[in-house]
Order: structure tokens, then C-alpha cells, then sequence
């Protein structure tokens, strides 16, 4: 694994993280969720917890979620909803493109293998550069930082952008990200990668050191060079990548093709 730097390092599961604080505001979540992580546990199959007990063990920022989020793979999800319903578990599966849901009573956790447009999938990879860390009081992998922000970068629905959780994890787990690998996984989407490290920019001016020169010097040597060529030839929107439903309105009434290539209204070809 790398440094920010582009040094060699150990890899991720080496580093030690420390205790996750977020507070679970439904009586009985907290058990609910430690049960939970002991069937994951006992299930077999390699998982990550993400979301907001991730988030506390690299920030220390301390708030209420009223779920669990999961990650594992998308051939592995099936084998864990099954595990969980032969245990006496509710399951569902609500969308088969990247989540799942396992209950009891009003409780529940999300089990989640891809971005909700599937452009990000988990892999072998984000096993293998996950953290350790203390959970309720038991210890399991959680999601590494590289690829917390990679997801968080694409959040951003009218009435959900996790835009800060971007920059509260640059601002305090800055040296744990391995930006080429970072940069690599939003290859195609760099100009997200880039309007996110600008924002940092603007919010921590007197921690504008704290993202690598050399990043800020590609990204925007890119920028220079697109300044340069033609545009698509078709009117393309990329939005759904970052809000499926908020940006529906240019697919279905503004003759734009979509990131999946659906066909706006004029596109007759």
C-alpha cells in the first residue's frame, strides 16, 4: 500500500484504528447491532462495517445513526441474507443492484455490495486495505478511508450530501489515505475527485497542504487539457451517478442521455 506521498507502507489491515462512539437513538438498536455483528461474525463471509461508526473511529465525530451499514460483496450477499433468515432474521432484498436489508422487529441494518448505480462495486480489495477497530464492544473490519471517501464523494441528493464527511475524513485521516489509489478508483470520475478537493480548499484554507501537490497539479492538468478538445456529441448527464431521482427531470424532459446511455425523448437513433 502507498502513502500520500506514493511510498511504500504496510497495508491496511495492519493499522490499528480506534473505538467507534456513535449512540443509536432507538431503544434497543445498540443490542440489536451487536447481535447482528456476531451472526455476521458467525456467518463465514468477509464484511465491513461503514457509515457512521467508520466515520467516528477516523474523526472522532460522535452522532446518532439509526442504522447499520454493512459492506461486503455481491456474490457474498446472498450467502449473509440467508445465514441472517435461517437465524430468525428478516430479510430483503431491496434492489438488487446494491442493497439489502436484514431486520428484527423495528430494527434493522443495511447490507450494501455496490453504489446505489452500481458504478462502485466492493471487492477483494477493500478486504484487503480495510482497519481494525473496536465496535460495541467487539472488534471487526471497518471500510478503509480511501474507500470511504471514493463512496461518500458520490452522495450528494438534495436532502443528502455527505460532502462533510468528505472533508472531516481528508482533514483527520489525510496520512491513511492512499491517494494514487483513490485517484486510480475515480479515474473515470475525476472532476468529482476534484471539485471535492477544491471544496477542502475553501473550507481548511490553512490545511490546503494536507491534500498531495502532486494530486492537485494532475487533476487540474486534466482540466486544462479538456478546456482543449470538442464536447460530446451527445447531451450527456452524468447527475443520476450522484442523485438518481434529482436529476430524472433531464432524461425524461430535457433530451438528455443518461450515464446508463437511456435514450432522452429526441435520441431516435
Amino acid at each position: 500500500m502507498k502513502a500520500n506521498d506514493g511510498s511504500t507502507r504496510r497495508a491496511g489491515p495492519a493499522v490499528v484504528a480506534t473505538k467507534a462512539t456513535p449512540s443509536a437513538p432507538a431503544a434497543g438498536a445498540e443490542s440489536f447491532y451487536r447481535d447482528a455483528l456476531k451472526e455476521l461474525s458467525n456467518s463465514g463471509v468477509p464484511f465491513l462495517v461503514a457509515g457512521a461508526y467508520a466515520v467516528s473511529v477516523y474523526t472522532g465525530i460522535t452522532r446518532p445513526t439509526k442504522d447499520l451499514d454493512i459492506f461486503c460483496k455481491a456474490g457474498d450477499y446472498p450467502r449473509v441474507l440467508a445465514h441472517f433468515k435461517q437465524s430468525g432474521y428478516s430479510v430483503s432484498v431491496e434492489d438488487e443492484i446494491w442493497i439489502g436489508k436484514i431486520h428484527k422487529n423495528a430494527h434493522y441494518l443495511d447490507l450494501i455490495f455496490a453504489s446505489p448505480t452500481g458504478t462502485i462495486a466492493v471487492t477483494d480489495d477493500w478486504m484487503d486495505n480495510a482497519r481494525q477497530a473496536d465496535v460495541l464492544g467487539m472488534r471487526v473490519h471497518i471500510v478503509g478511508p480511501t474507500e470511504l471517501v471514493w463512496t461518500k464523494c458520490f452522495i450528494q441528493l438534495h436532502d443528502r450530501y455527505e460532502g462533510a464527511d468528505v472533508a472531516h475524513l481528508i482533514l483527520k485521516a489525510h496520512e491513511e489515505i492512499d491517494w494514487r489509489r483513490l485517484l486510480s478508483a475515480m479515474d473515470a470520475h475525476w472532476e468529482i475527485l476534484l471539485s471535492q478537493l477544491v471544496l477542502f480548499r475553501w473550507i481548511y484554507p490553512s490545511e490546503r497542504e494536507l491534500v498531495p501537490s502532486w494530486l492537485m497539479r494532475e487533476l487540474m492538468n486534466r482540466l486544462k487539457d479538456q478546456l482543449e478538445i470538442p464536447l460530446p456529441k451527445k447531451k450527456i448527464c452524468r447527475g443520476g451517478l450522484l442523485s438518481p431521482f434529482d436529476y430524472r427531470v433531464d432524461i425524461e424532459e430535457w433530451d438528455f442521455v443518461d450515464f446508463h446511455g437511456m435514450r432522452g425523448p429526441s435520441d431516435a437513433s
